[in-house]
Protein backbone atom coordinates (compact mmCIF):
# COMPACT_ATOMS: atom_id res chain seq x y z
CA UNK A 1 0.00 0.00 0.00
CA UNK A 2 1.24 3.46 -0.17
CA UNK A 3 -0.13 7.22 0.47
CA UNK A 4 -3.00 8.05 -2.24
CA UNK A 5 -1.23 11.52 -2.62
CA UNK A 6 1.84 12.44 -1.94
CA UNK A 7 3.05 15.01 0.62
CA UNK A 8 4.90 18.51 -0.45
CA UNK A 9 6.46 19.47 1.63
CA UNK A 10 8.00 22.15 0.00
CA UNK A 11 7.73 23.49 -2.87
CA UNK A 12 11.53 22.12 -3.39
CA UNK A 13 10.41 18.20 -1.87
CA UNK A 14 7.88 16.01 -2.47
CA UNK A 15 7.48 12.96 -0.50
CA UNK A 16 5.85 9.62 -1.21
CA UNK A 17 5.04 6.61 1.18
CA UNK A 18 5.17 2.71 0.39
CA UNK A 19 4.38 0.54 3.15
CA UNK A 20 4.79 -3.01 2.84
CA UNK A 21 5.91 -6.52 3.83
CA UNK A 22 4.92 -8.74 6.87
CA UNK A 23 6.23 -5.82 9.53
CA UNK A 24 4.03 -2.89 7.10
CA UNK A 25 7.15 -1.19 6.99
CA UNK A 26 7.59 2.53 5.60
CA UNK A 27 9.97 3.21 2.84
CA UNK A 28 9.78 6.98 1.60
CA UNK A 29 10.46 8.36 -1.89
CA UNK A 30 11.56 11.81 -1.85
CA UNK A 31 11.98 14.38 -5.22
CA UNK A 32 14.53 16.96 -4.99
CA UNK A 33 15.84 19.26 -7.35
CA UNK A 34 18.99 17.53 -7.70
CA UNK A 35 17.21 13.67 -8.22
CA UNK A 36 15.58 10.93 -6.31
CA UNK A 37 16.36 9.03 -3.65
CA UNK A 38 15.06 6.28 -1.44
CA UNK A 39 15.21 5.33 2.19
CA UNK A 40 14.91 1.98 2.89
CA UNK A 41 13.70 -0.89 0.62
CA UNK A 42 10.97 -2.91 2.18
CA UNK A 43 9.43 -6.09 0.05
CA UNK A 44 6.93 -4.78 -2.65
CA UNK A 45 8.90 -1.33 -3.01
CA UNK A 46 10.19 -2.25 -6.66
CA UNK A 47 7.33 -2.84 -7.91
CA UNK A 48 5.68 0.13 -6.58
CA UNK A 49 8.51 2.44 -8.30
CA UNK A 50 7.88 0.00 -11.55
CA UNK A 51 4.19 1.15 -11.41
CA UNK A 52 4.87 4.89 -10.95
CA UNK A 53 7.84 5.06 -13.28
CA UNK A 54 9.93 6.41 -10.57
CA UNK A 55 13.60 6.57 -11.16
CA UNK A 56 16.01 6.21 -7.97
CA UNK A 57 19.40 8.25 -7.86
CA UNK A 58 20.24 6.23 -4.71
CA UNK A 59 19.07 4.28 -1.78
CA UNK A 60 19.51 5.42 1.73
CA UNK A 61 19.28 2.45 4.31
CA UNK A 62 18.33 3.34 8.08
CA UNK A 63 18.96 -0.20 9.10
CA UNK A 64 19.59 -3.60 7.92
CA UNK A 65 16.46 -5.55 9.34
CA UNK A 66 15.39 -7.67 6.39
CA UNK A 67 12.23 -6.03 6.55
CA UNK A 68 13.86 -2.61 5.68
CA UNK A 69 16.18 -4.29 3.08
CA UNK A 70 13.84 -6.88 1.52
CA UNK A 71 14.17 -5.46 -1.60
CA UNK A 72 17.31 -3.52 -1.86
CA UNK A 73 18.91 -5.86 -4.46
CA UNK A 74 15.89 -5.17 -6.26
CA UNK A 75 16.42 -1.34 -6.55
CA UNK A 76 19.77 -1.67 -6.81
CA UNK A 77 20.04 -3.84 -9.88
CA UNK A 78 16.59 -1.94 -11.76
CA UNK A 79 17.31 1.43 -11.13
CA UNK A 80 21.84 1.17 -10.59
CA UNK A 81 21.52 3.35 -7.72
CA UNK A 82 24.23 2.83 -4.94
CA UNK A 83 23.53 1.98 -1.75
CA UNK A 84 24.24 4.13 1.41
CA UNK A 85 24.57 2.12 4.81
CA UNK A 86 26.13 2.19 8.14
CA UNK A 87 28.42 -0.95 7.41
CA UNK A 88 28.73 -3.62 4.68
CA UNK A 89 25.63 -6.00 4.04
CA UNK A 90 25.87 -8.83 6.68
CA UNK A 91 23.36 -11.61 8.15
CA UNK A 92 23.85 -10.27 11.66
CA UNK A 93 22.50 -7.70 10.64
CA UNK A 94 19.69 -8.63 8.79
CA UNK A 95 18.30 -11.17 11.43
CA UNK A 96 17.28 -13.55 8.38
CA UNK A 97 19.05 -16.21 10.36
CA UNK A 98 16.56 -15.64 13.47
CA UNK A 99 13.44 -15.08 11.43
CA UNK A 100 14.36 -18.30 9.57
CA UNK A 101 14.64 -20.17 13.10
CA UNK A 102 11.39 -18.55 14.65
CA UNK A 103 9.03 -19.47 12.11
CA UNK A 104 10.92 -23.03 11.09
CA UNK A 105 10.81 -21.96 7.51
CA UNK A 106 13.66 -20.93 5.01
CA UNK A 107 14.41 -17.26 4.82
CA UNK A 108 16.81 -15.17 3.37
CA UNK A 109 17.42 -11.20 1.68
CA UNK A 110 18.47 -11.40 -1.87
CA UNK A 111 22.16 -10.02 -1.72
CA UNK A 112 23.03 -6.48 -2.48
CA UNK A 113 26.00 -4.59 -2.39
CA UNK A 114 27.03 -1.13 0.36
CA UNK A 115 28.06 1.29 -2.28
CA UNK A 116 29.00 3.68 0.84
CA UNK A 117 29.88 2.55 4.22
CA UNK A 118 28.52 5.78 6.50
CA UNK A 119 29.96 4.45 10.01
CA UNK A 120 31.96 7.44 11.56
CA UNK A 121 30.87 9.98 9.10
CA UNK A 122 28.69 12.96 10.42
CA UNK A 123 26.62 13.87 6.97
CA UNK A 124 26.48 12.50 3.37
CA UNK A 125 25.43 14.68 0.26
CA UNK A 126 22.94 12.70 -1.93
CA UNK A 127 21.04 14.70 -4.99
CA UNK A 128 22.91 17.59 -4.02
CA UNK A 129 21.61 17.97 -0.92
CA UNK A 130 23.32 17.82 2.67
CA UNK A 131 21.92 15.09 5.14
CA UNK A 132 23.43 15.28 8.75
CA UNK A 133 23.94 11.48 10.07
CA UNK A 134 23.27 10.31 13.64
CA UNK A 135 24.47 7.25 14.70
CA UNK A 136 21.77 5.78 17.22
CA UNK A 137 21.99 2.17 18.12
CA UNK A 138 20.19 -0.20 20.28
CA UNK A 139 17.40 -1.34 18.07
CA UNK A 140 19.97 -2.42 15.79
CA UNK A 141 23.88 -1.86 16.21
CA UNK A 142 23.75 0.31 12.48
CA UNK A 143 20.58 2.14 12.92
CA UNK A 144 20.99 5.21 11.21
CA UNK A 145 19.00 8.66 11.20
CA UNK A 146 19.25 10.95 8.06
CA UNK A 147 18.39 14.55 8.73
CA UNK A 148 17.71 17.15 6.22
CA UNK A 149 18.73 20.54 8.08
CA UNK A 150 17.25 22.65 5.73
CA UNK A 151 13.66 21.04 5.71
CA UNK A 152 13.48 20.49 9.30
CA UNK A 153 13.05 16.46 8.31
CA UNK A 154 14.35 13.88 10.21
CA UNK A 155 14.16 10.09 8.66
CA UNK A 156 14.07 7.93 11.69
CA UNK A 157 14.04 4.28 10.70
CA UNK A 158 13.44 2.82 13.64
CA UNK A 159 14.60 4.65 16.35
CA UNK A 160 12.18 6.56 17.29
CA UNK A 161 8.05 6.25 16.41
CA UNK A 162 4.76 8.43 17.15
CA UNK A 163 4.20 7.48 20.98
CA UNK A 164 7.38 4.58 20.74
CA UNK A 165 10.85 3.45 20.04
CA UNK A 166 12.59 0.78 18.03
CA UNK A 167 12.07 -2.60 20.24
CA UNK A 168 15.53 -3.56 21.94
CA UNK A 169 14.86 -7.34 22.31
CA UNK A 170 16.88 -8.24 18.94
CA UNK A 171 20.54 -9.10 19.20
CA UNK A 172 22.79 -6.22 19.88
CA UNK A 173 19.62 -4.63 20.92
CA UNK A 174 19.89 -2.14 23.91
CA UNK A 175 17.48 0.05 25.16
CA UNK A 176 20.03 1.91 27.23
CA UNK A 177 21.68 3.06 24.28
CA UNK A 178 18.66 3.90 22.50
CA UNK A 179 17.77 6.16 24.84
CA UNK A 180 21.10 7.86 25.29
CA UNK A 181 21.27 8.15 21.71
CA UNK A 182 17.81 9.77 21.26
CA UNK A 183 18.11 12.10 23.89
CA UNK A 184 21.49 13.55 23.22
CA UNK A 185 21.27 13.59 19.20
CA UNK A 186 17.57 13.68 18.93
CA UNK A 187 16.08 15.84 21.27
CA UNK A 188 18.69 18.83 20.25
CA UNK A 189 16.58 19.19 16.83
CA UNK A 190 13.92 21.94 16.79
CA UNK A 191 10.77 21.44 18.35
CA UNK A 192 9.33 21.75 14.87
CA UNK A 193 11.15 18.76 13.02
CA UNK A 194 9.36 16.34 11.28
CA UNK A 195 9.97 12.29 11.99
CA UNK A 196 9.66 9.88 9.15
CA UNK A 197 9.60 6.46 11.22
CA UNK A 198 10.55 2.92 9.58
CA UNK A 199 6.65 2.24 11.15
CA UNK A 200 3.81 4.39 10.94
CA UNK A 201 2.62 7.76 11.28
CA UNK A 202 4.72 10.90 11.06
CA UNK A 203 5.55 12.68 14.07
CA UNK A 204 7.49 15.37 15.38
CA UNK A 205 10.48 16.22 17.79
CA UNK A 206 8.77 18.28 20.05
CA UNK A 207 6.38 16.20 20.42
CA UNK A 208 7.86 13.15 21.13
CA UNK A 209 10.26 14.95 23.65
CA UNK A 210 7.44 15.92 25.82
CA UNK A 211 4.97 13.07 25.13
CA UNK A 212 6.70 9.82 24.40
CA UNK A 213 6.01 7.47 27.03
CA UNK A 214 9.28 5.95 26.80
CA UNK A 215 11.84 8.29 26.44
CA UNK A 216 9.75 11.73 26.73
CA UNK A 217 7.99 13.86 29.41
CA UNK A 218 10.41 16.88 29.12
Amino acid sequence: MSNAFPQIVSSMLVISTFTGGIAQTNGYLFTLPGGTFLVDAPEGIADWLKRRGSKVDALLLTHQHFDHVQDAAAVREQHGCKVHAWSPLSKDLTLELLYGAVTGSAFSVPEFTVDEILAGKPEISVCDSLYELFHVPGHSPDSLCFYLPDQKLLFGGDVLFLDGVGRTDFPGGSFEQLESGIKTKLWPLPDDTKVYPGHGPATSIGRERTQNPFVGGR
